[in-house]
């Protein structure tokens, strides 16, 4: 059942993007190759970045399961943060496979990713509108915890974290104009 919709839900995509102008990249671009770039780049490394929160949080809510509590504010912040993390990678995630996979000379493949894509959205937005409640219901409480007993947080000794990012978001940004320049 769900297959069969997706591959006529494709088809429709597909008989547009056969119908369409036959452009290198979505129409919606409206020819601007650097809109493209930025759009690929952008998608590509916020997909990563996603992930790699998304698998952190995991992680952390695994190792410390036996002592942190569903309802502990640590346990919160790292759903929140794993919601946050799951939405991205889906929505990033998503569209960079729209951009990556674009070819008119494929229509009925360019047509399956827009399909998917929307399908995934509905998913990546209901995880959002998870970590809004979890973030609203917790507020009383994690504000309370918090001014307990308030420390700073100096976030500049942890710049250095964000070389390997700004690298892949280089690379990103690299391989997508490598891409559109050569389509």
């Amino acid at each position: 059942m769900m297959l069969s919709f997706i591959s006529a839900a494709g088809s429709l995509a597909a008989q547009s993007i056969i119908d369409g102008p036959g452009t290198l990249a979505p129409p919606s671009f409206e020819g601007l190759g650097w809109l493209v770039v930025i759009n690929l780049s952008t998608m590509t490394a916020s997909f990563l970045f996603a992930s790699a929160l998304m698998m952190n949080m995991i992680v952390e809510l695994w190792v410390h399961r036996s002592y942190d509590r569903p309802l502990n504010p640590v346990s919160l912040w790292r759903c929140c943060g794993f919601l946050i993390g799951f939405a991205g990678t889906l929505r990033f995630g998503a569209e960079a496979m729209v951009l990556w996979g674009w070819d008119p000379e494929a229509p009925m493949t360019s047509g399956l990713f827009t399909t998917i894509k929307r399908f995934v959205d509905p998913i990546a937005a209901l995880s959002v509108v998870a970590c809004m409640a979890i973030f609203k219901l917790s507020e009383r409480g994690m504000v309370a915890q918090l001014r307990k007993r308030p420390f700073p947080i100096d976030m500049w000794a942890s710049l250095p974290m964000l070389r390997r990012p700004a690298i892949i978001a280089a690379l990103s940004l690299f391989a997508a104009a490598g891409v559109v320049s050569l389509r």
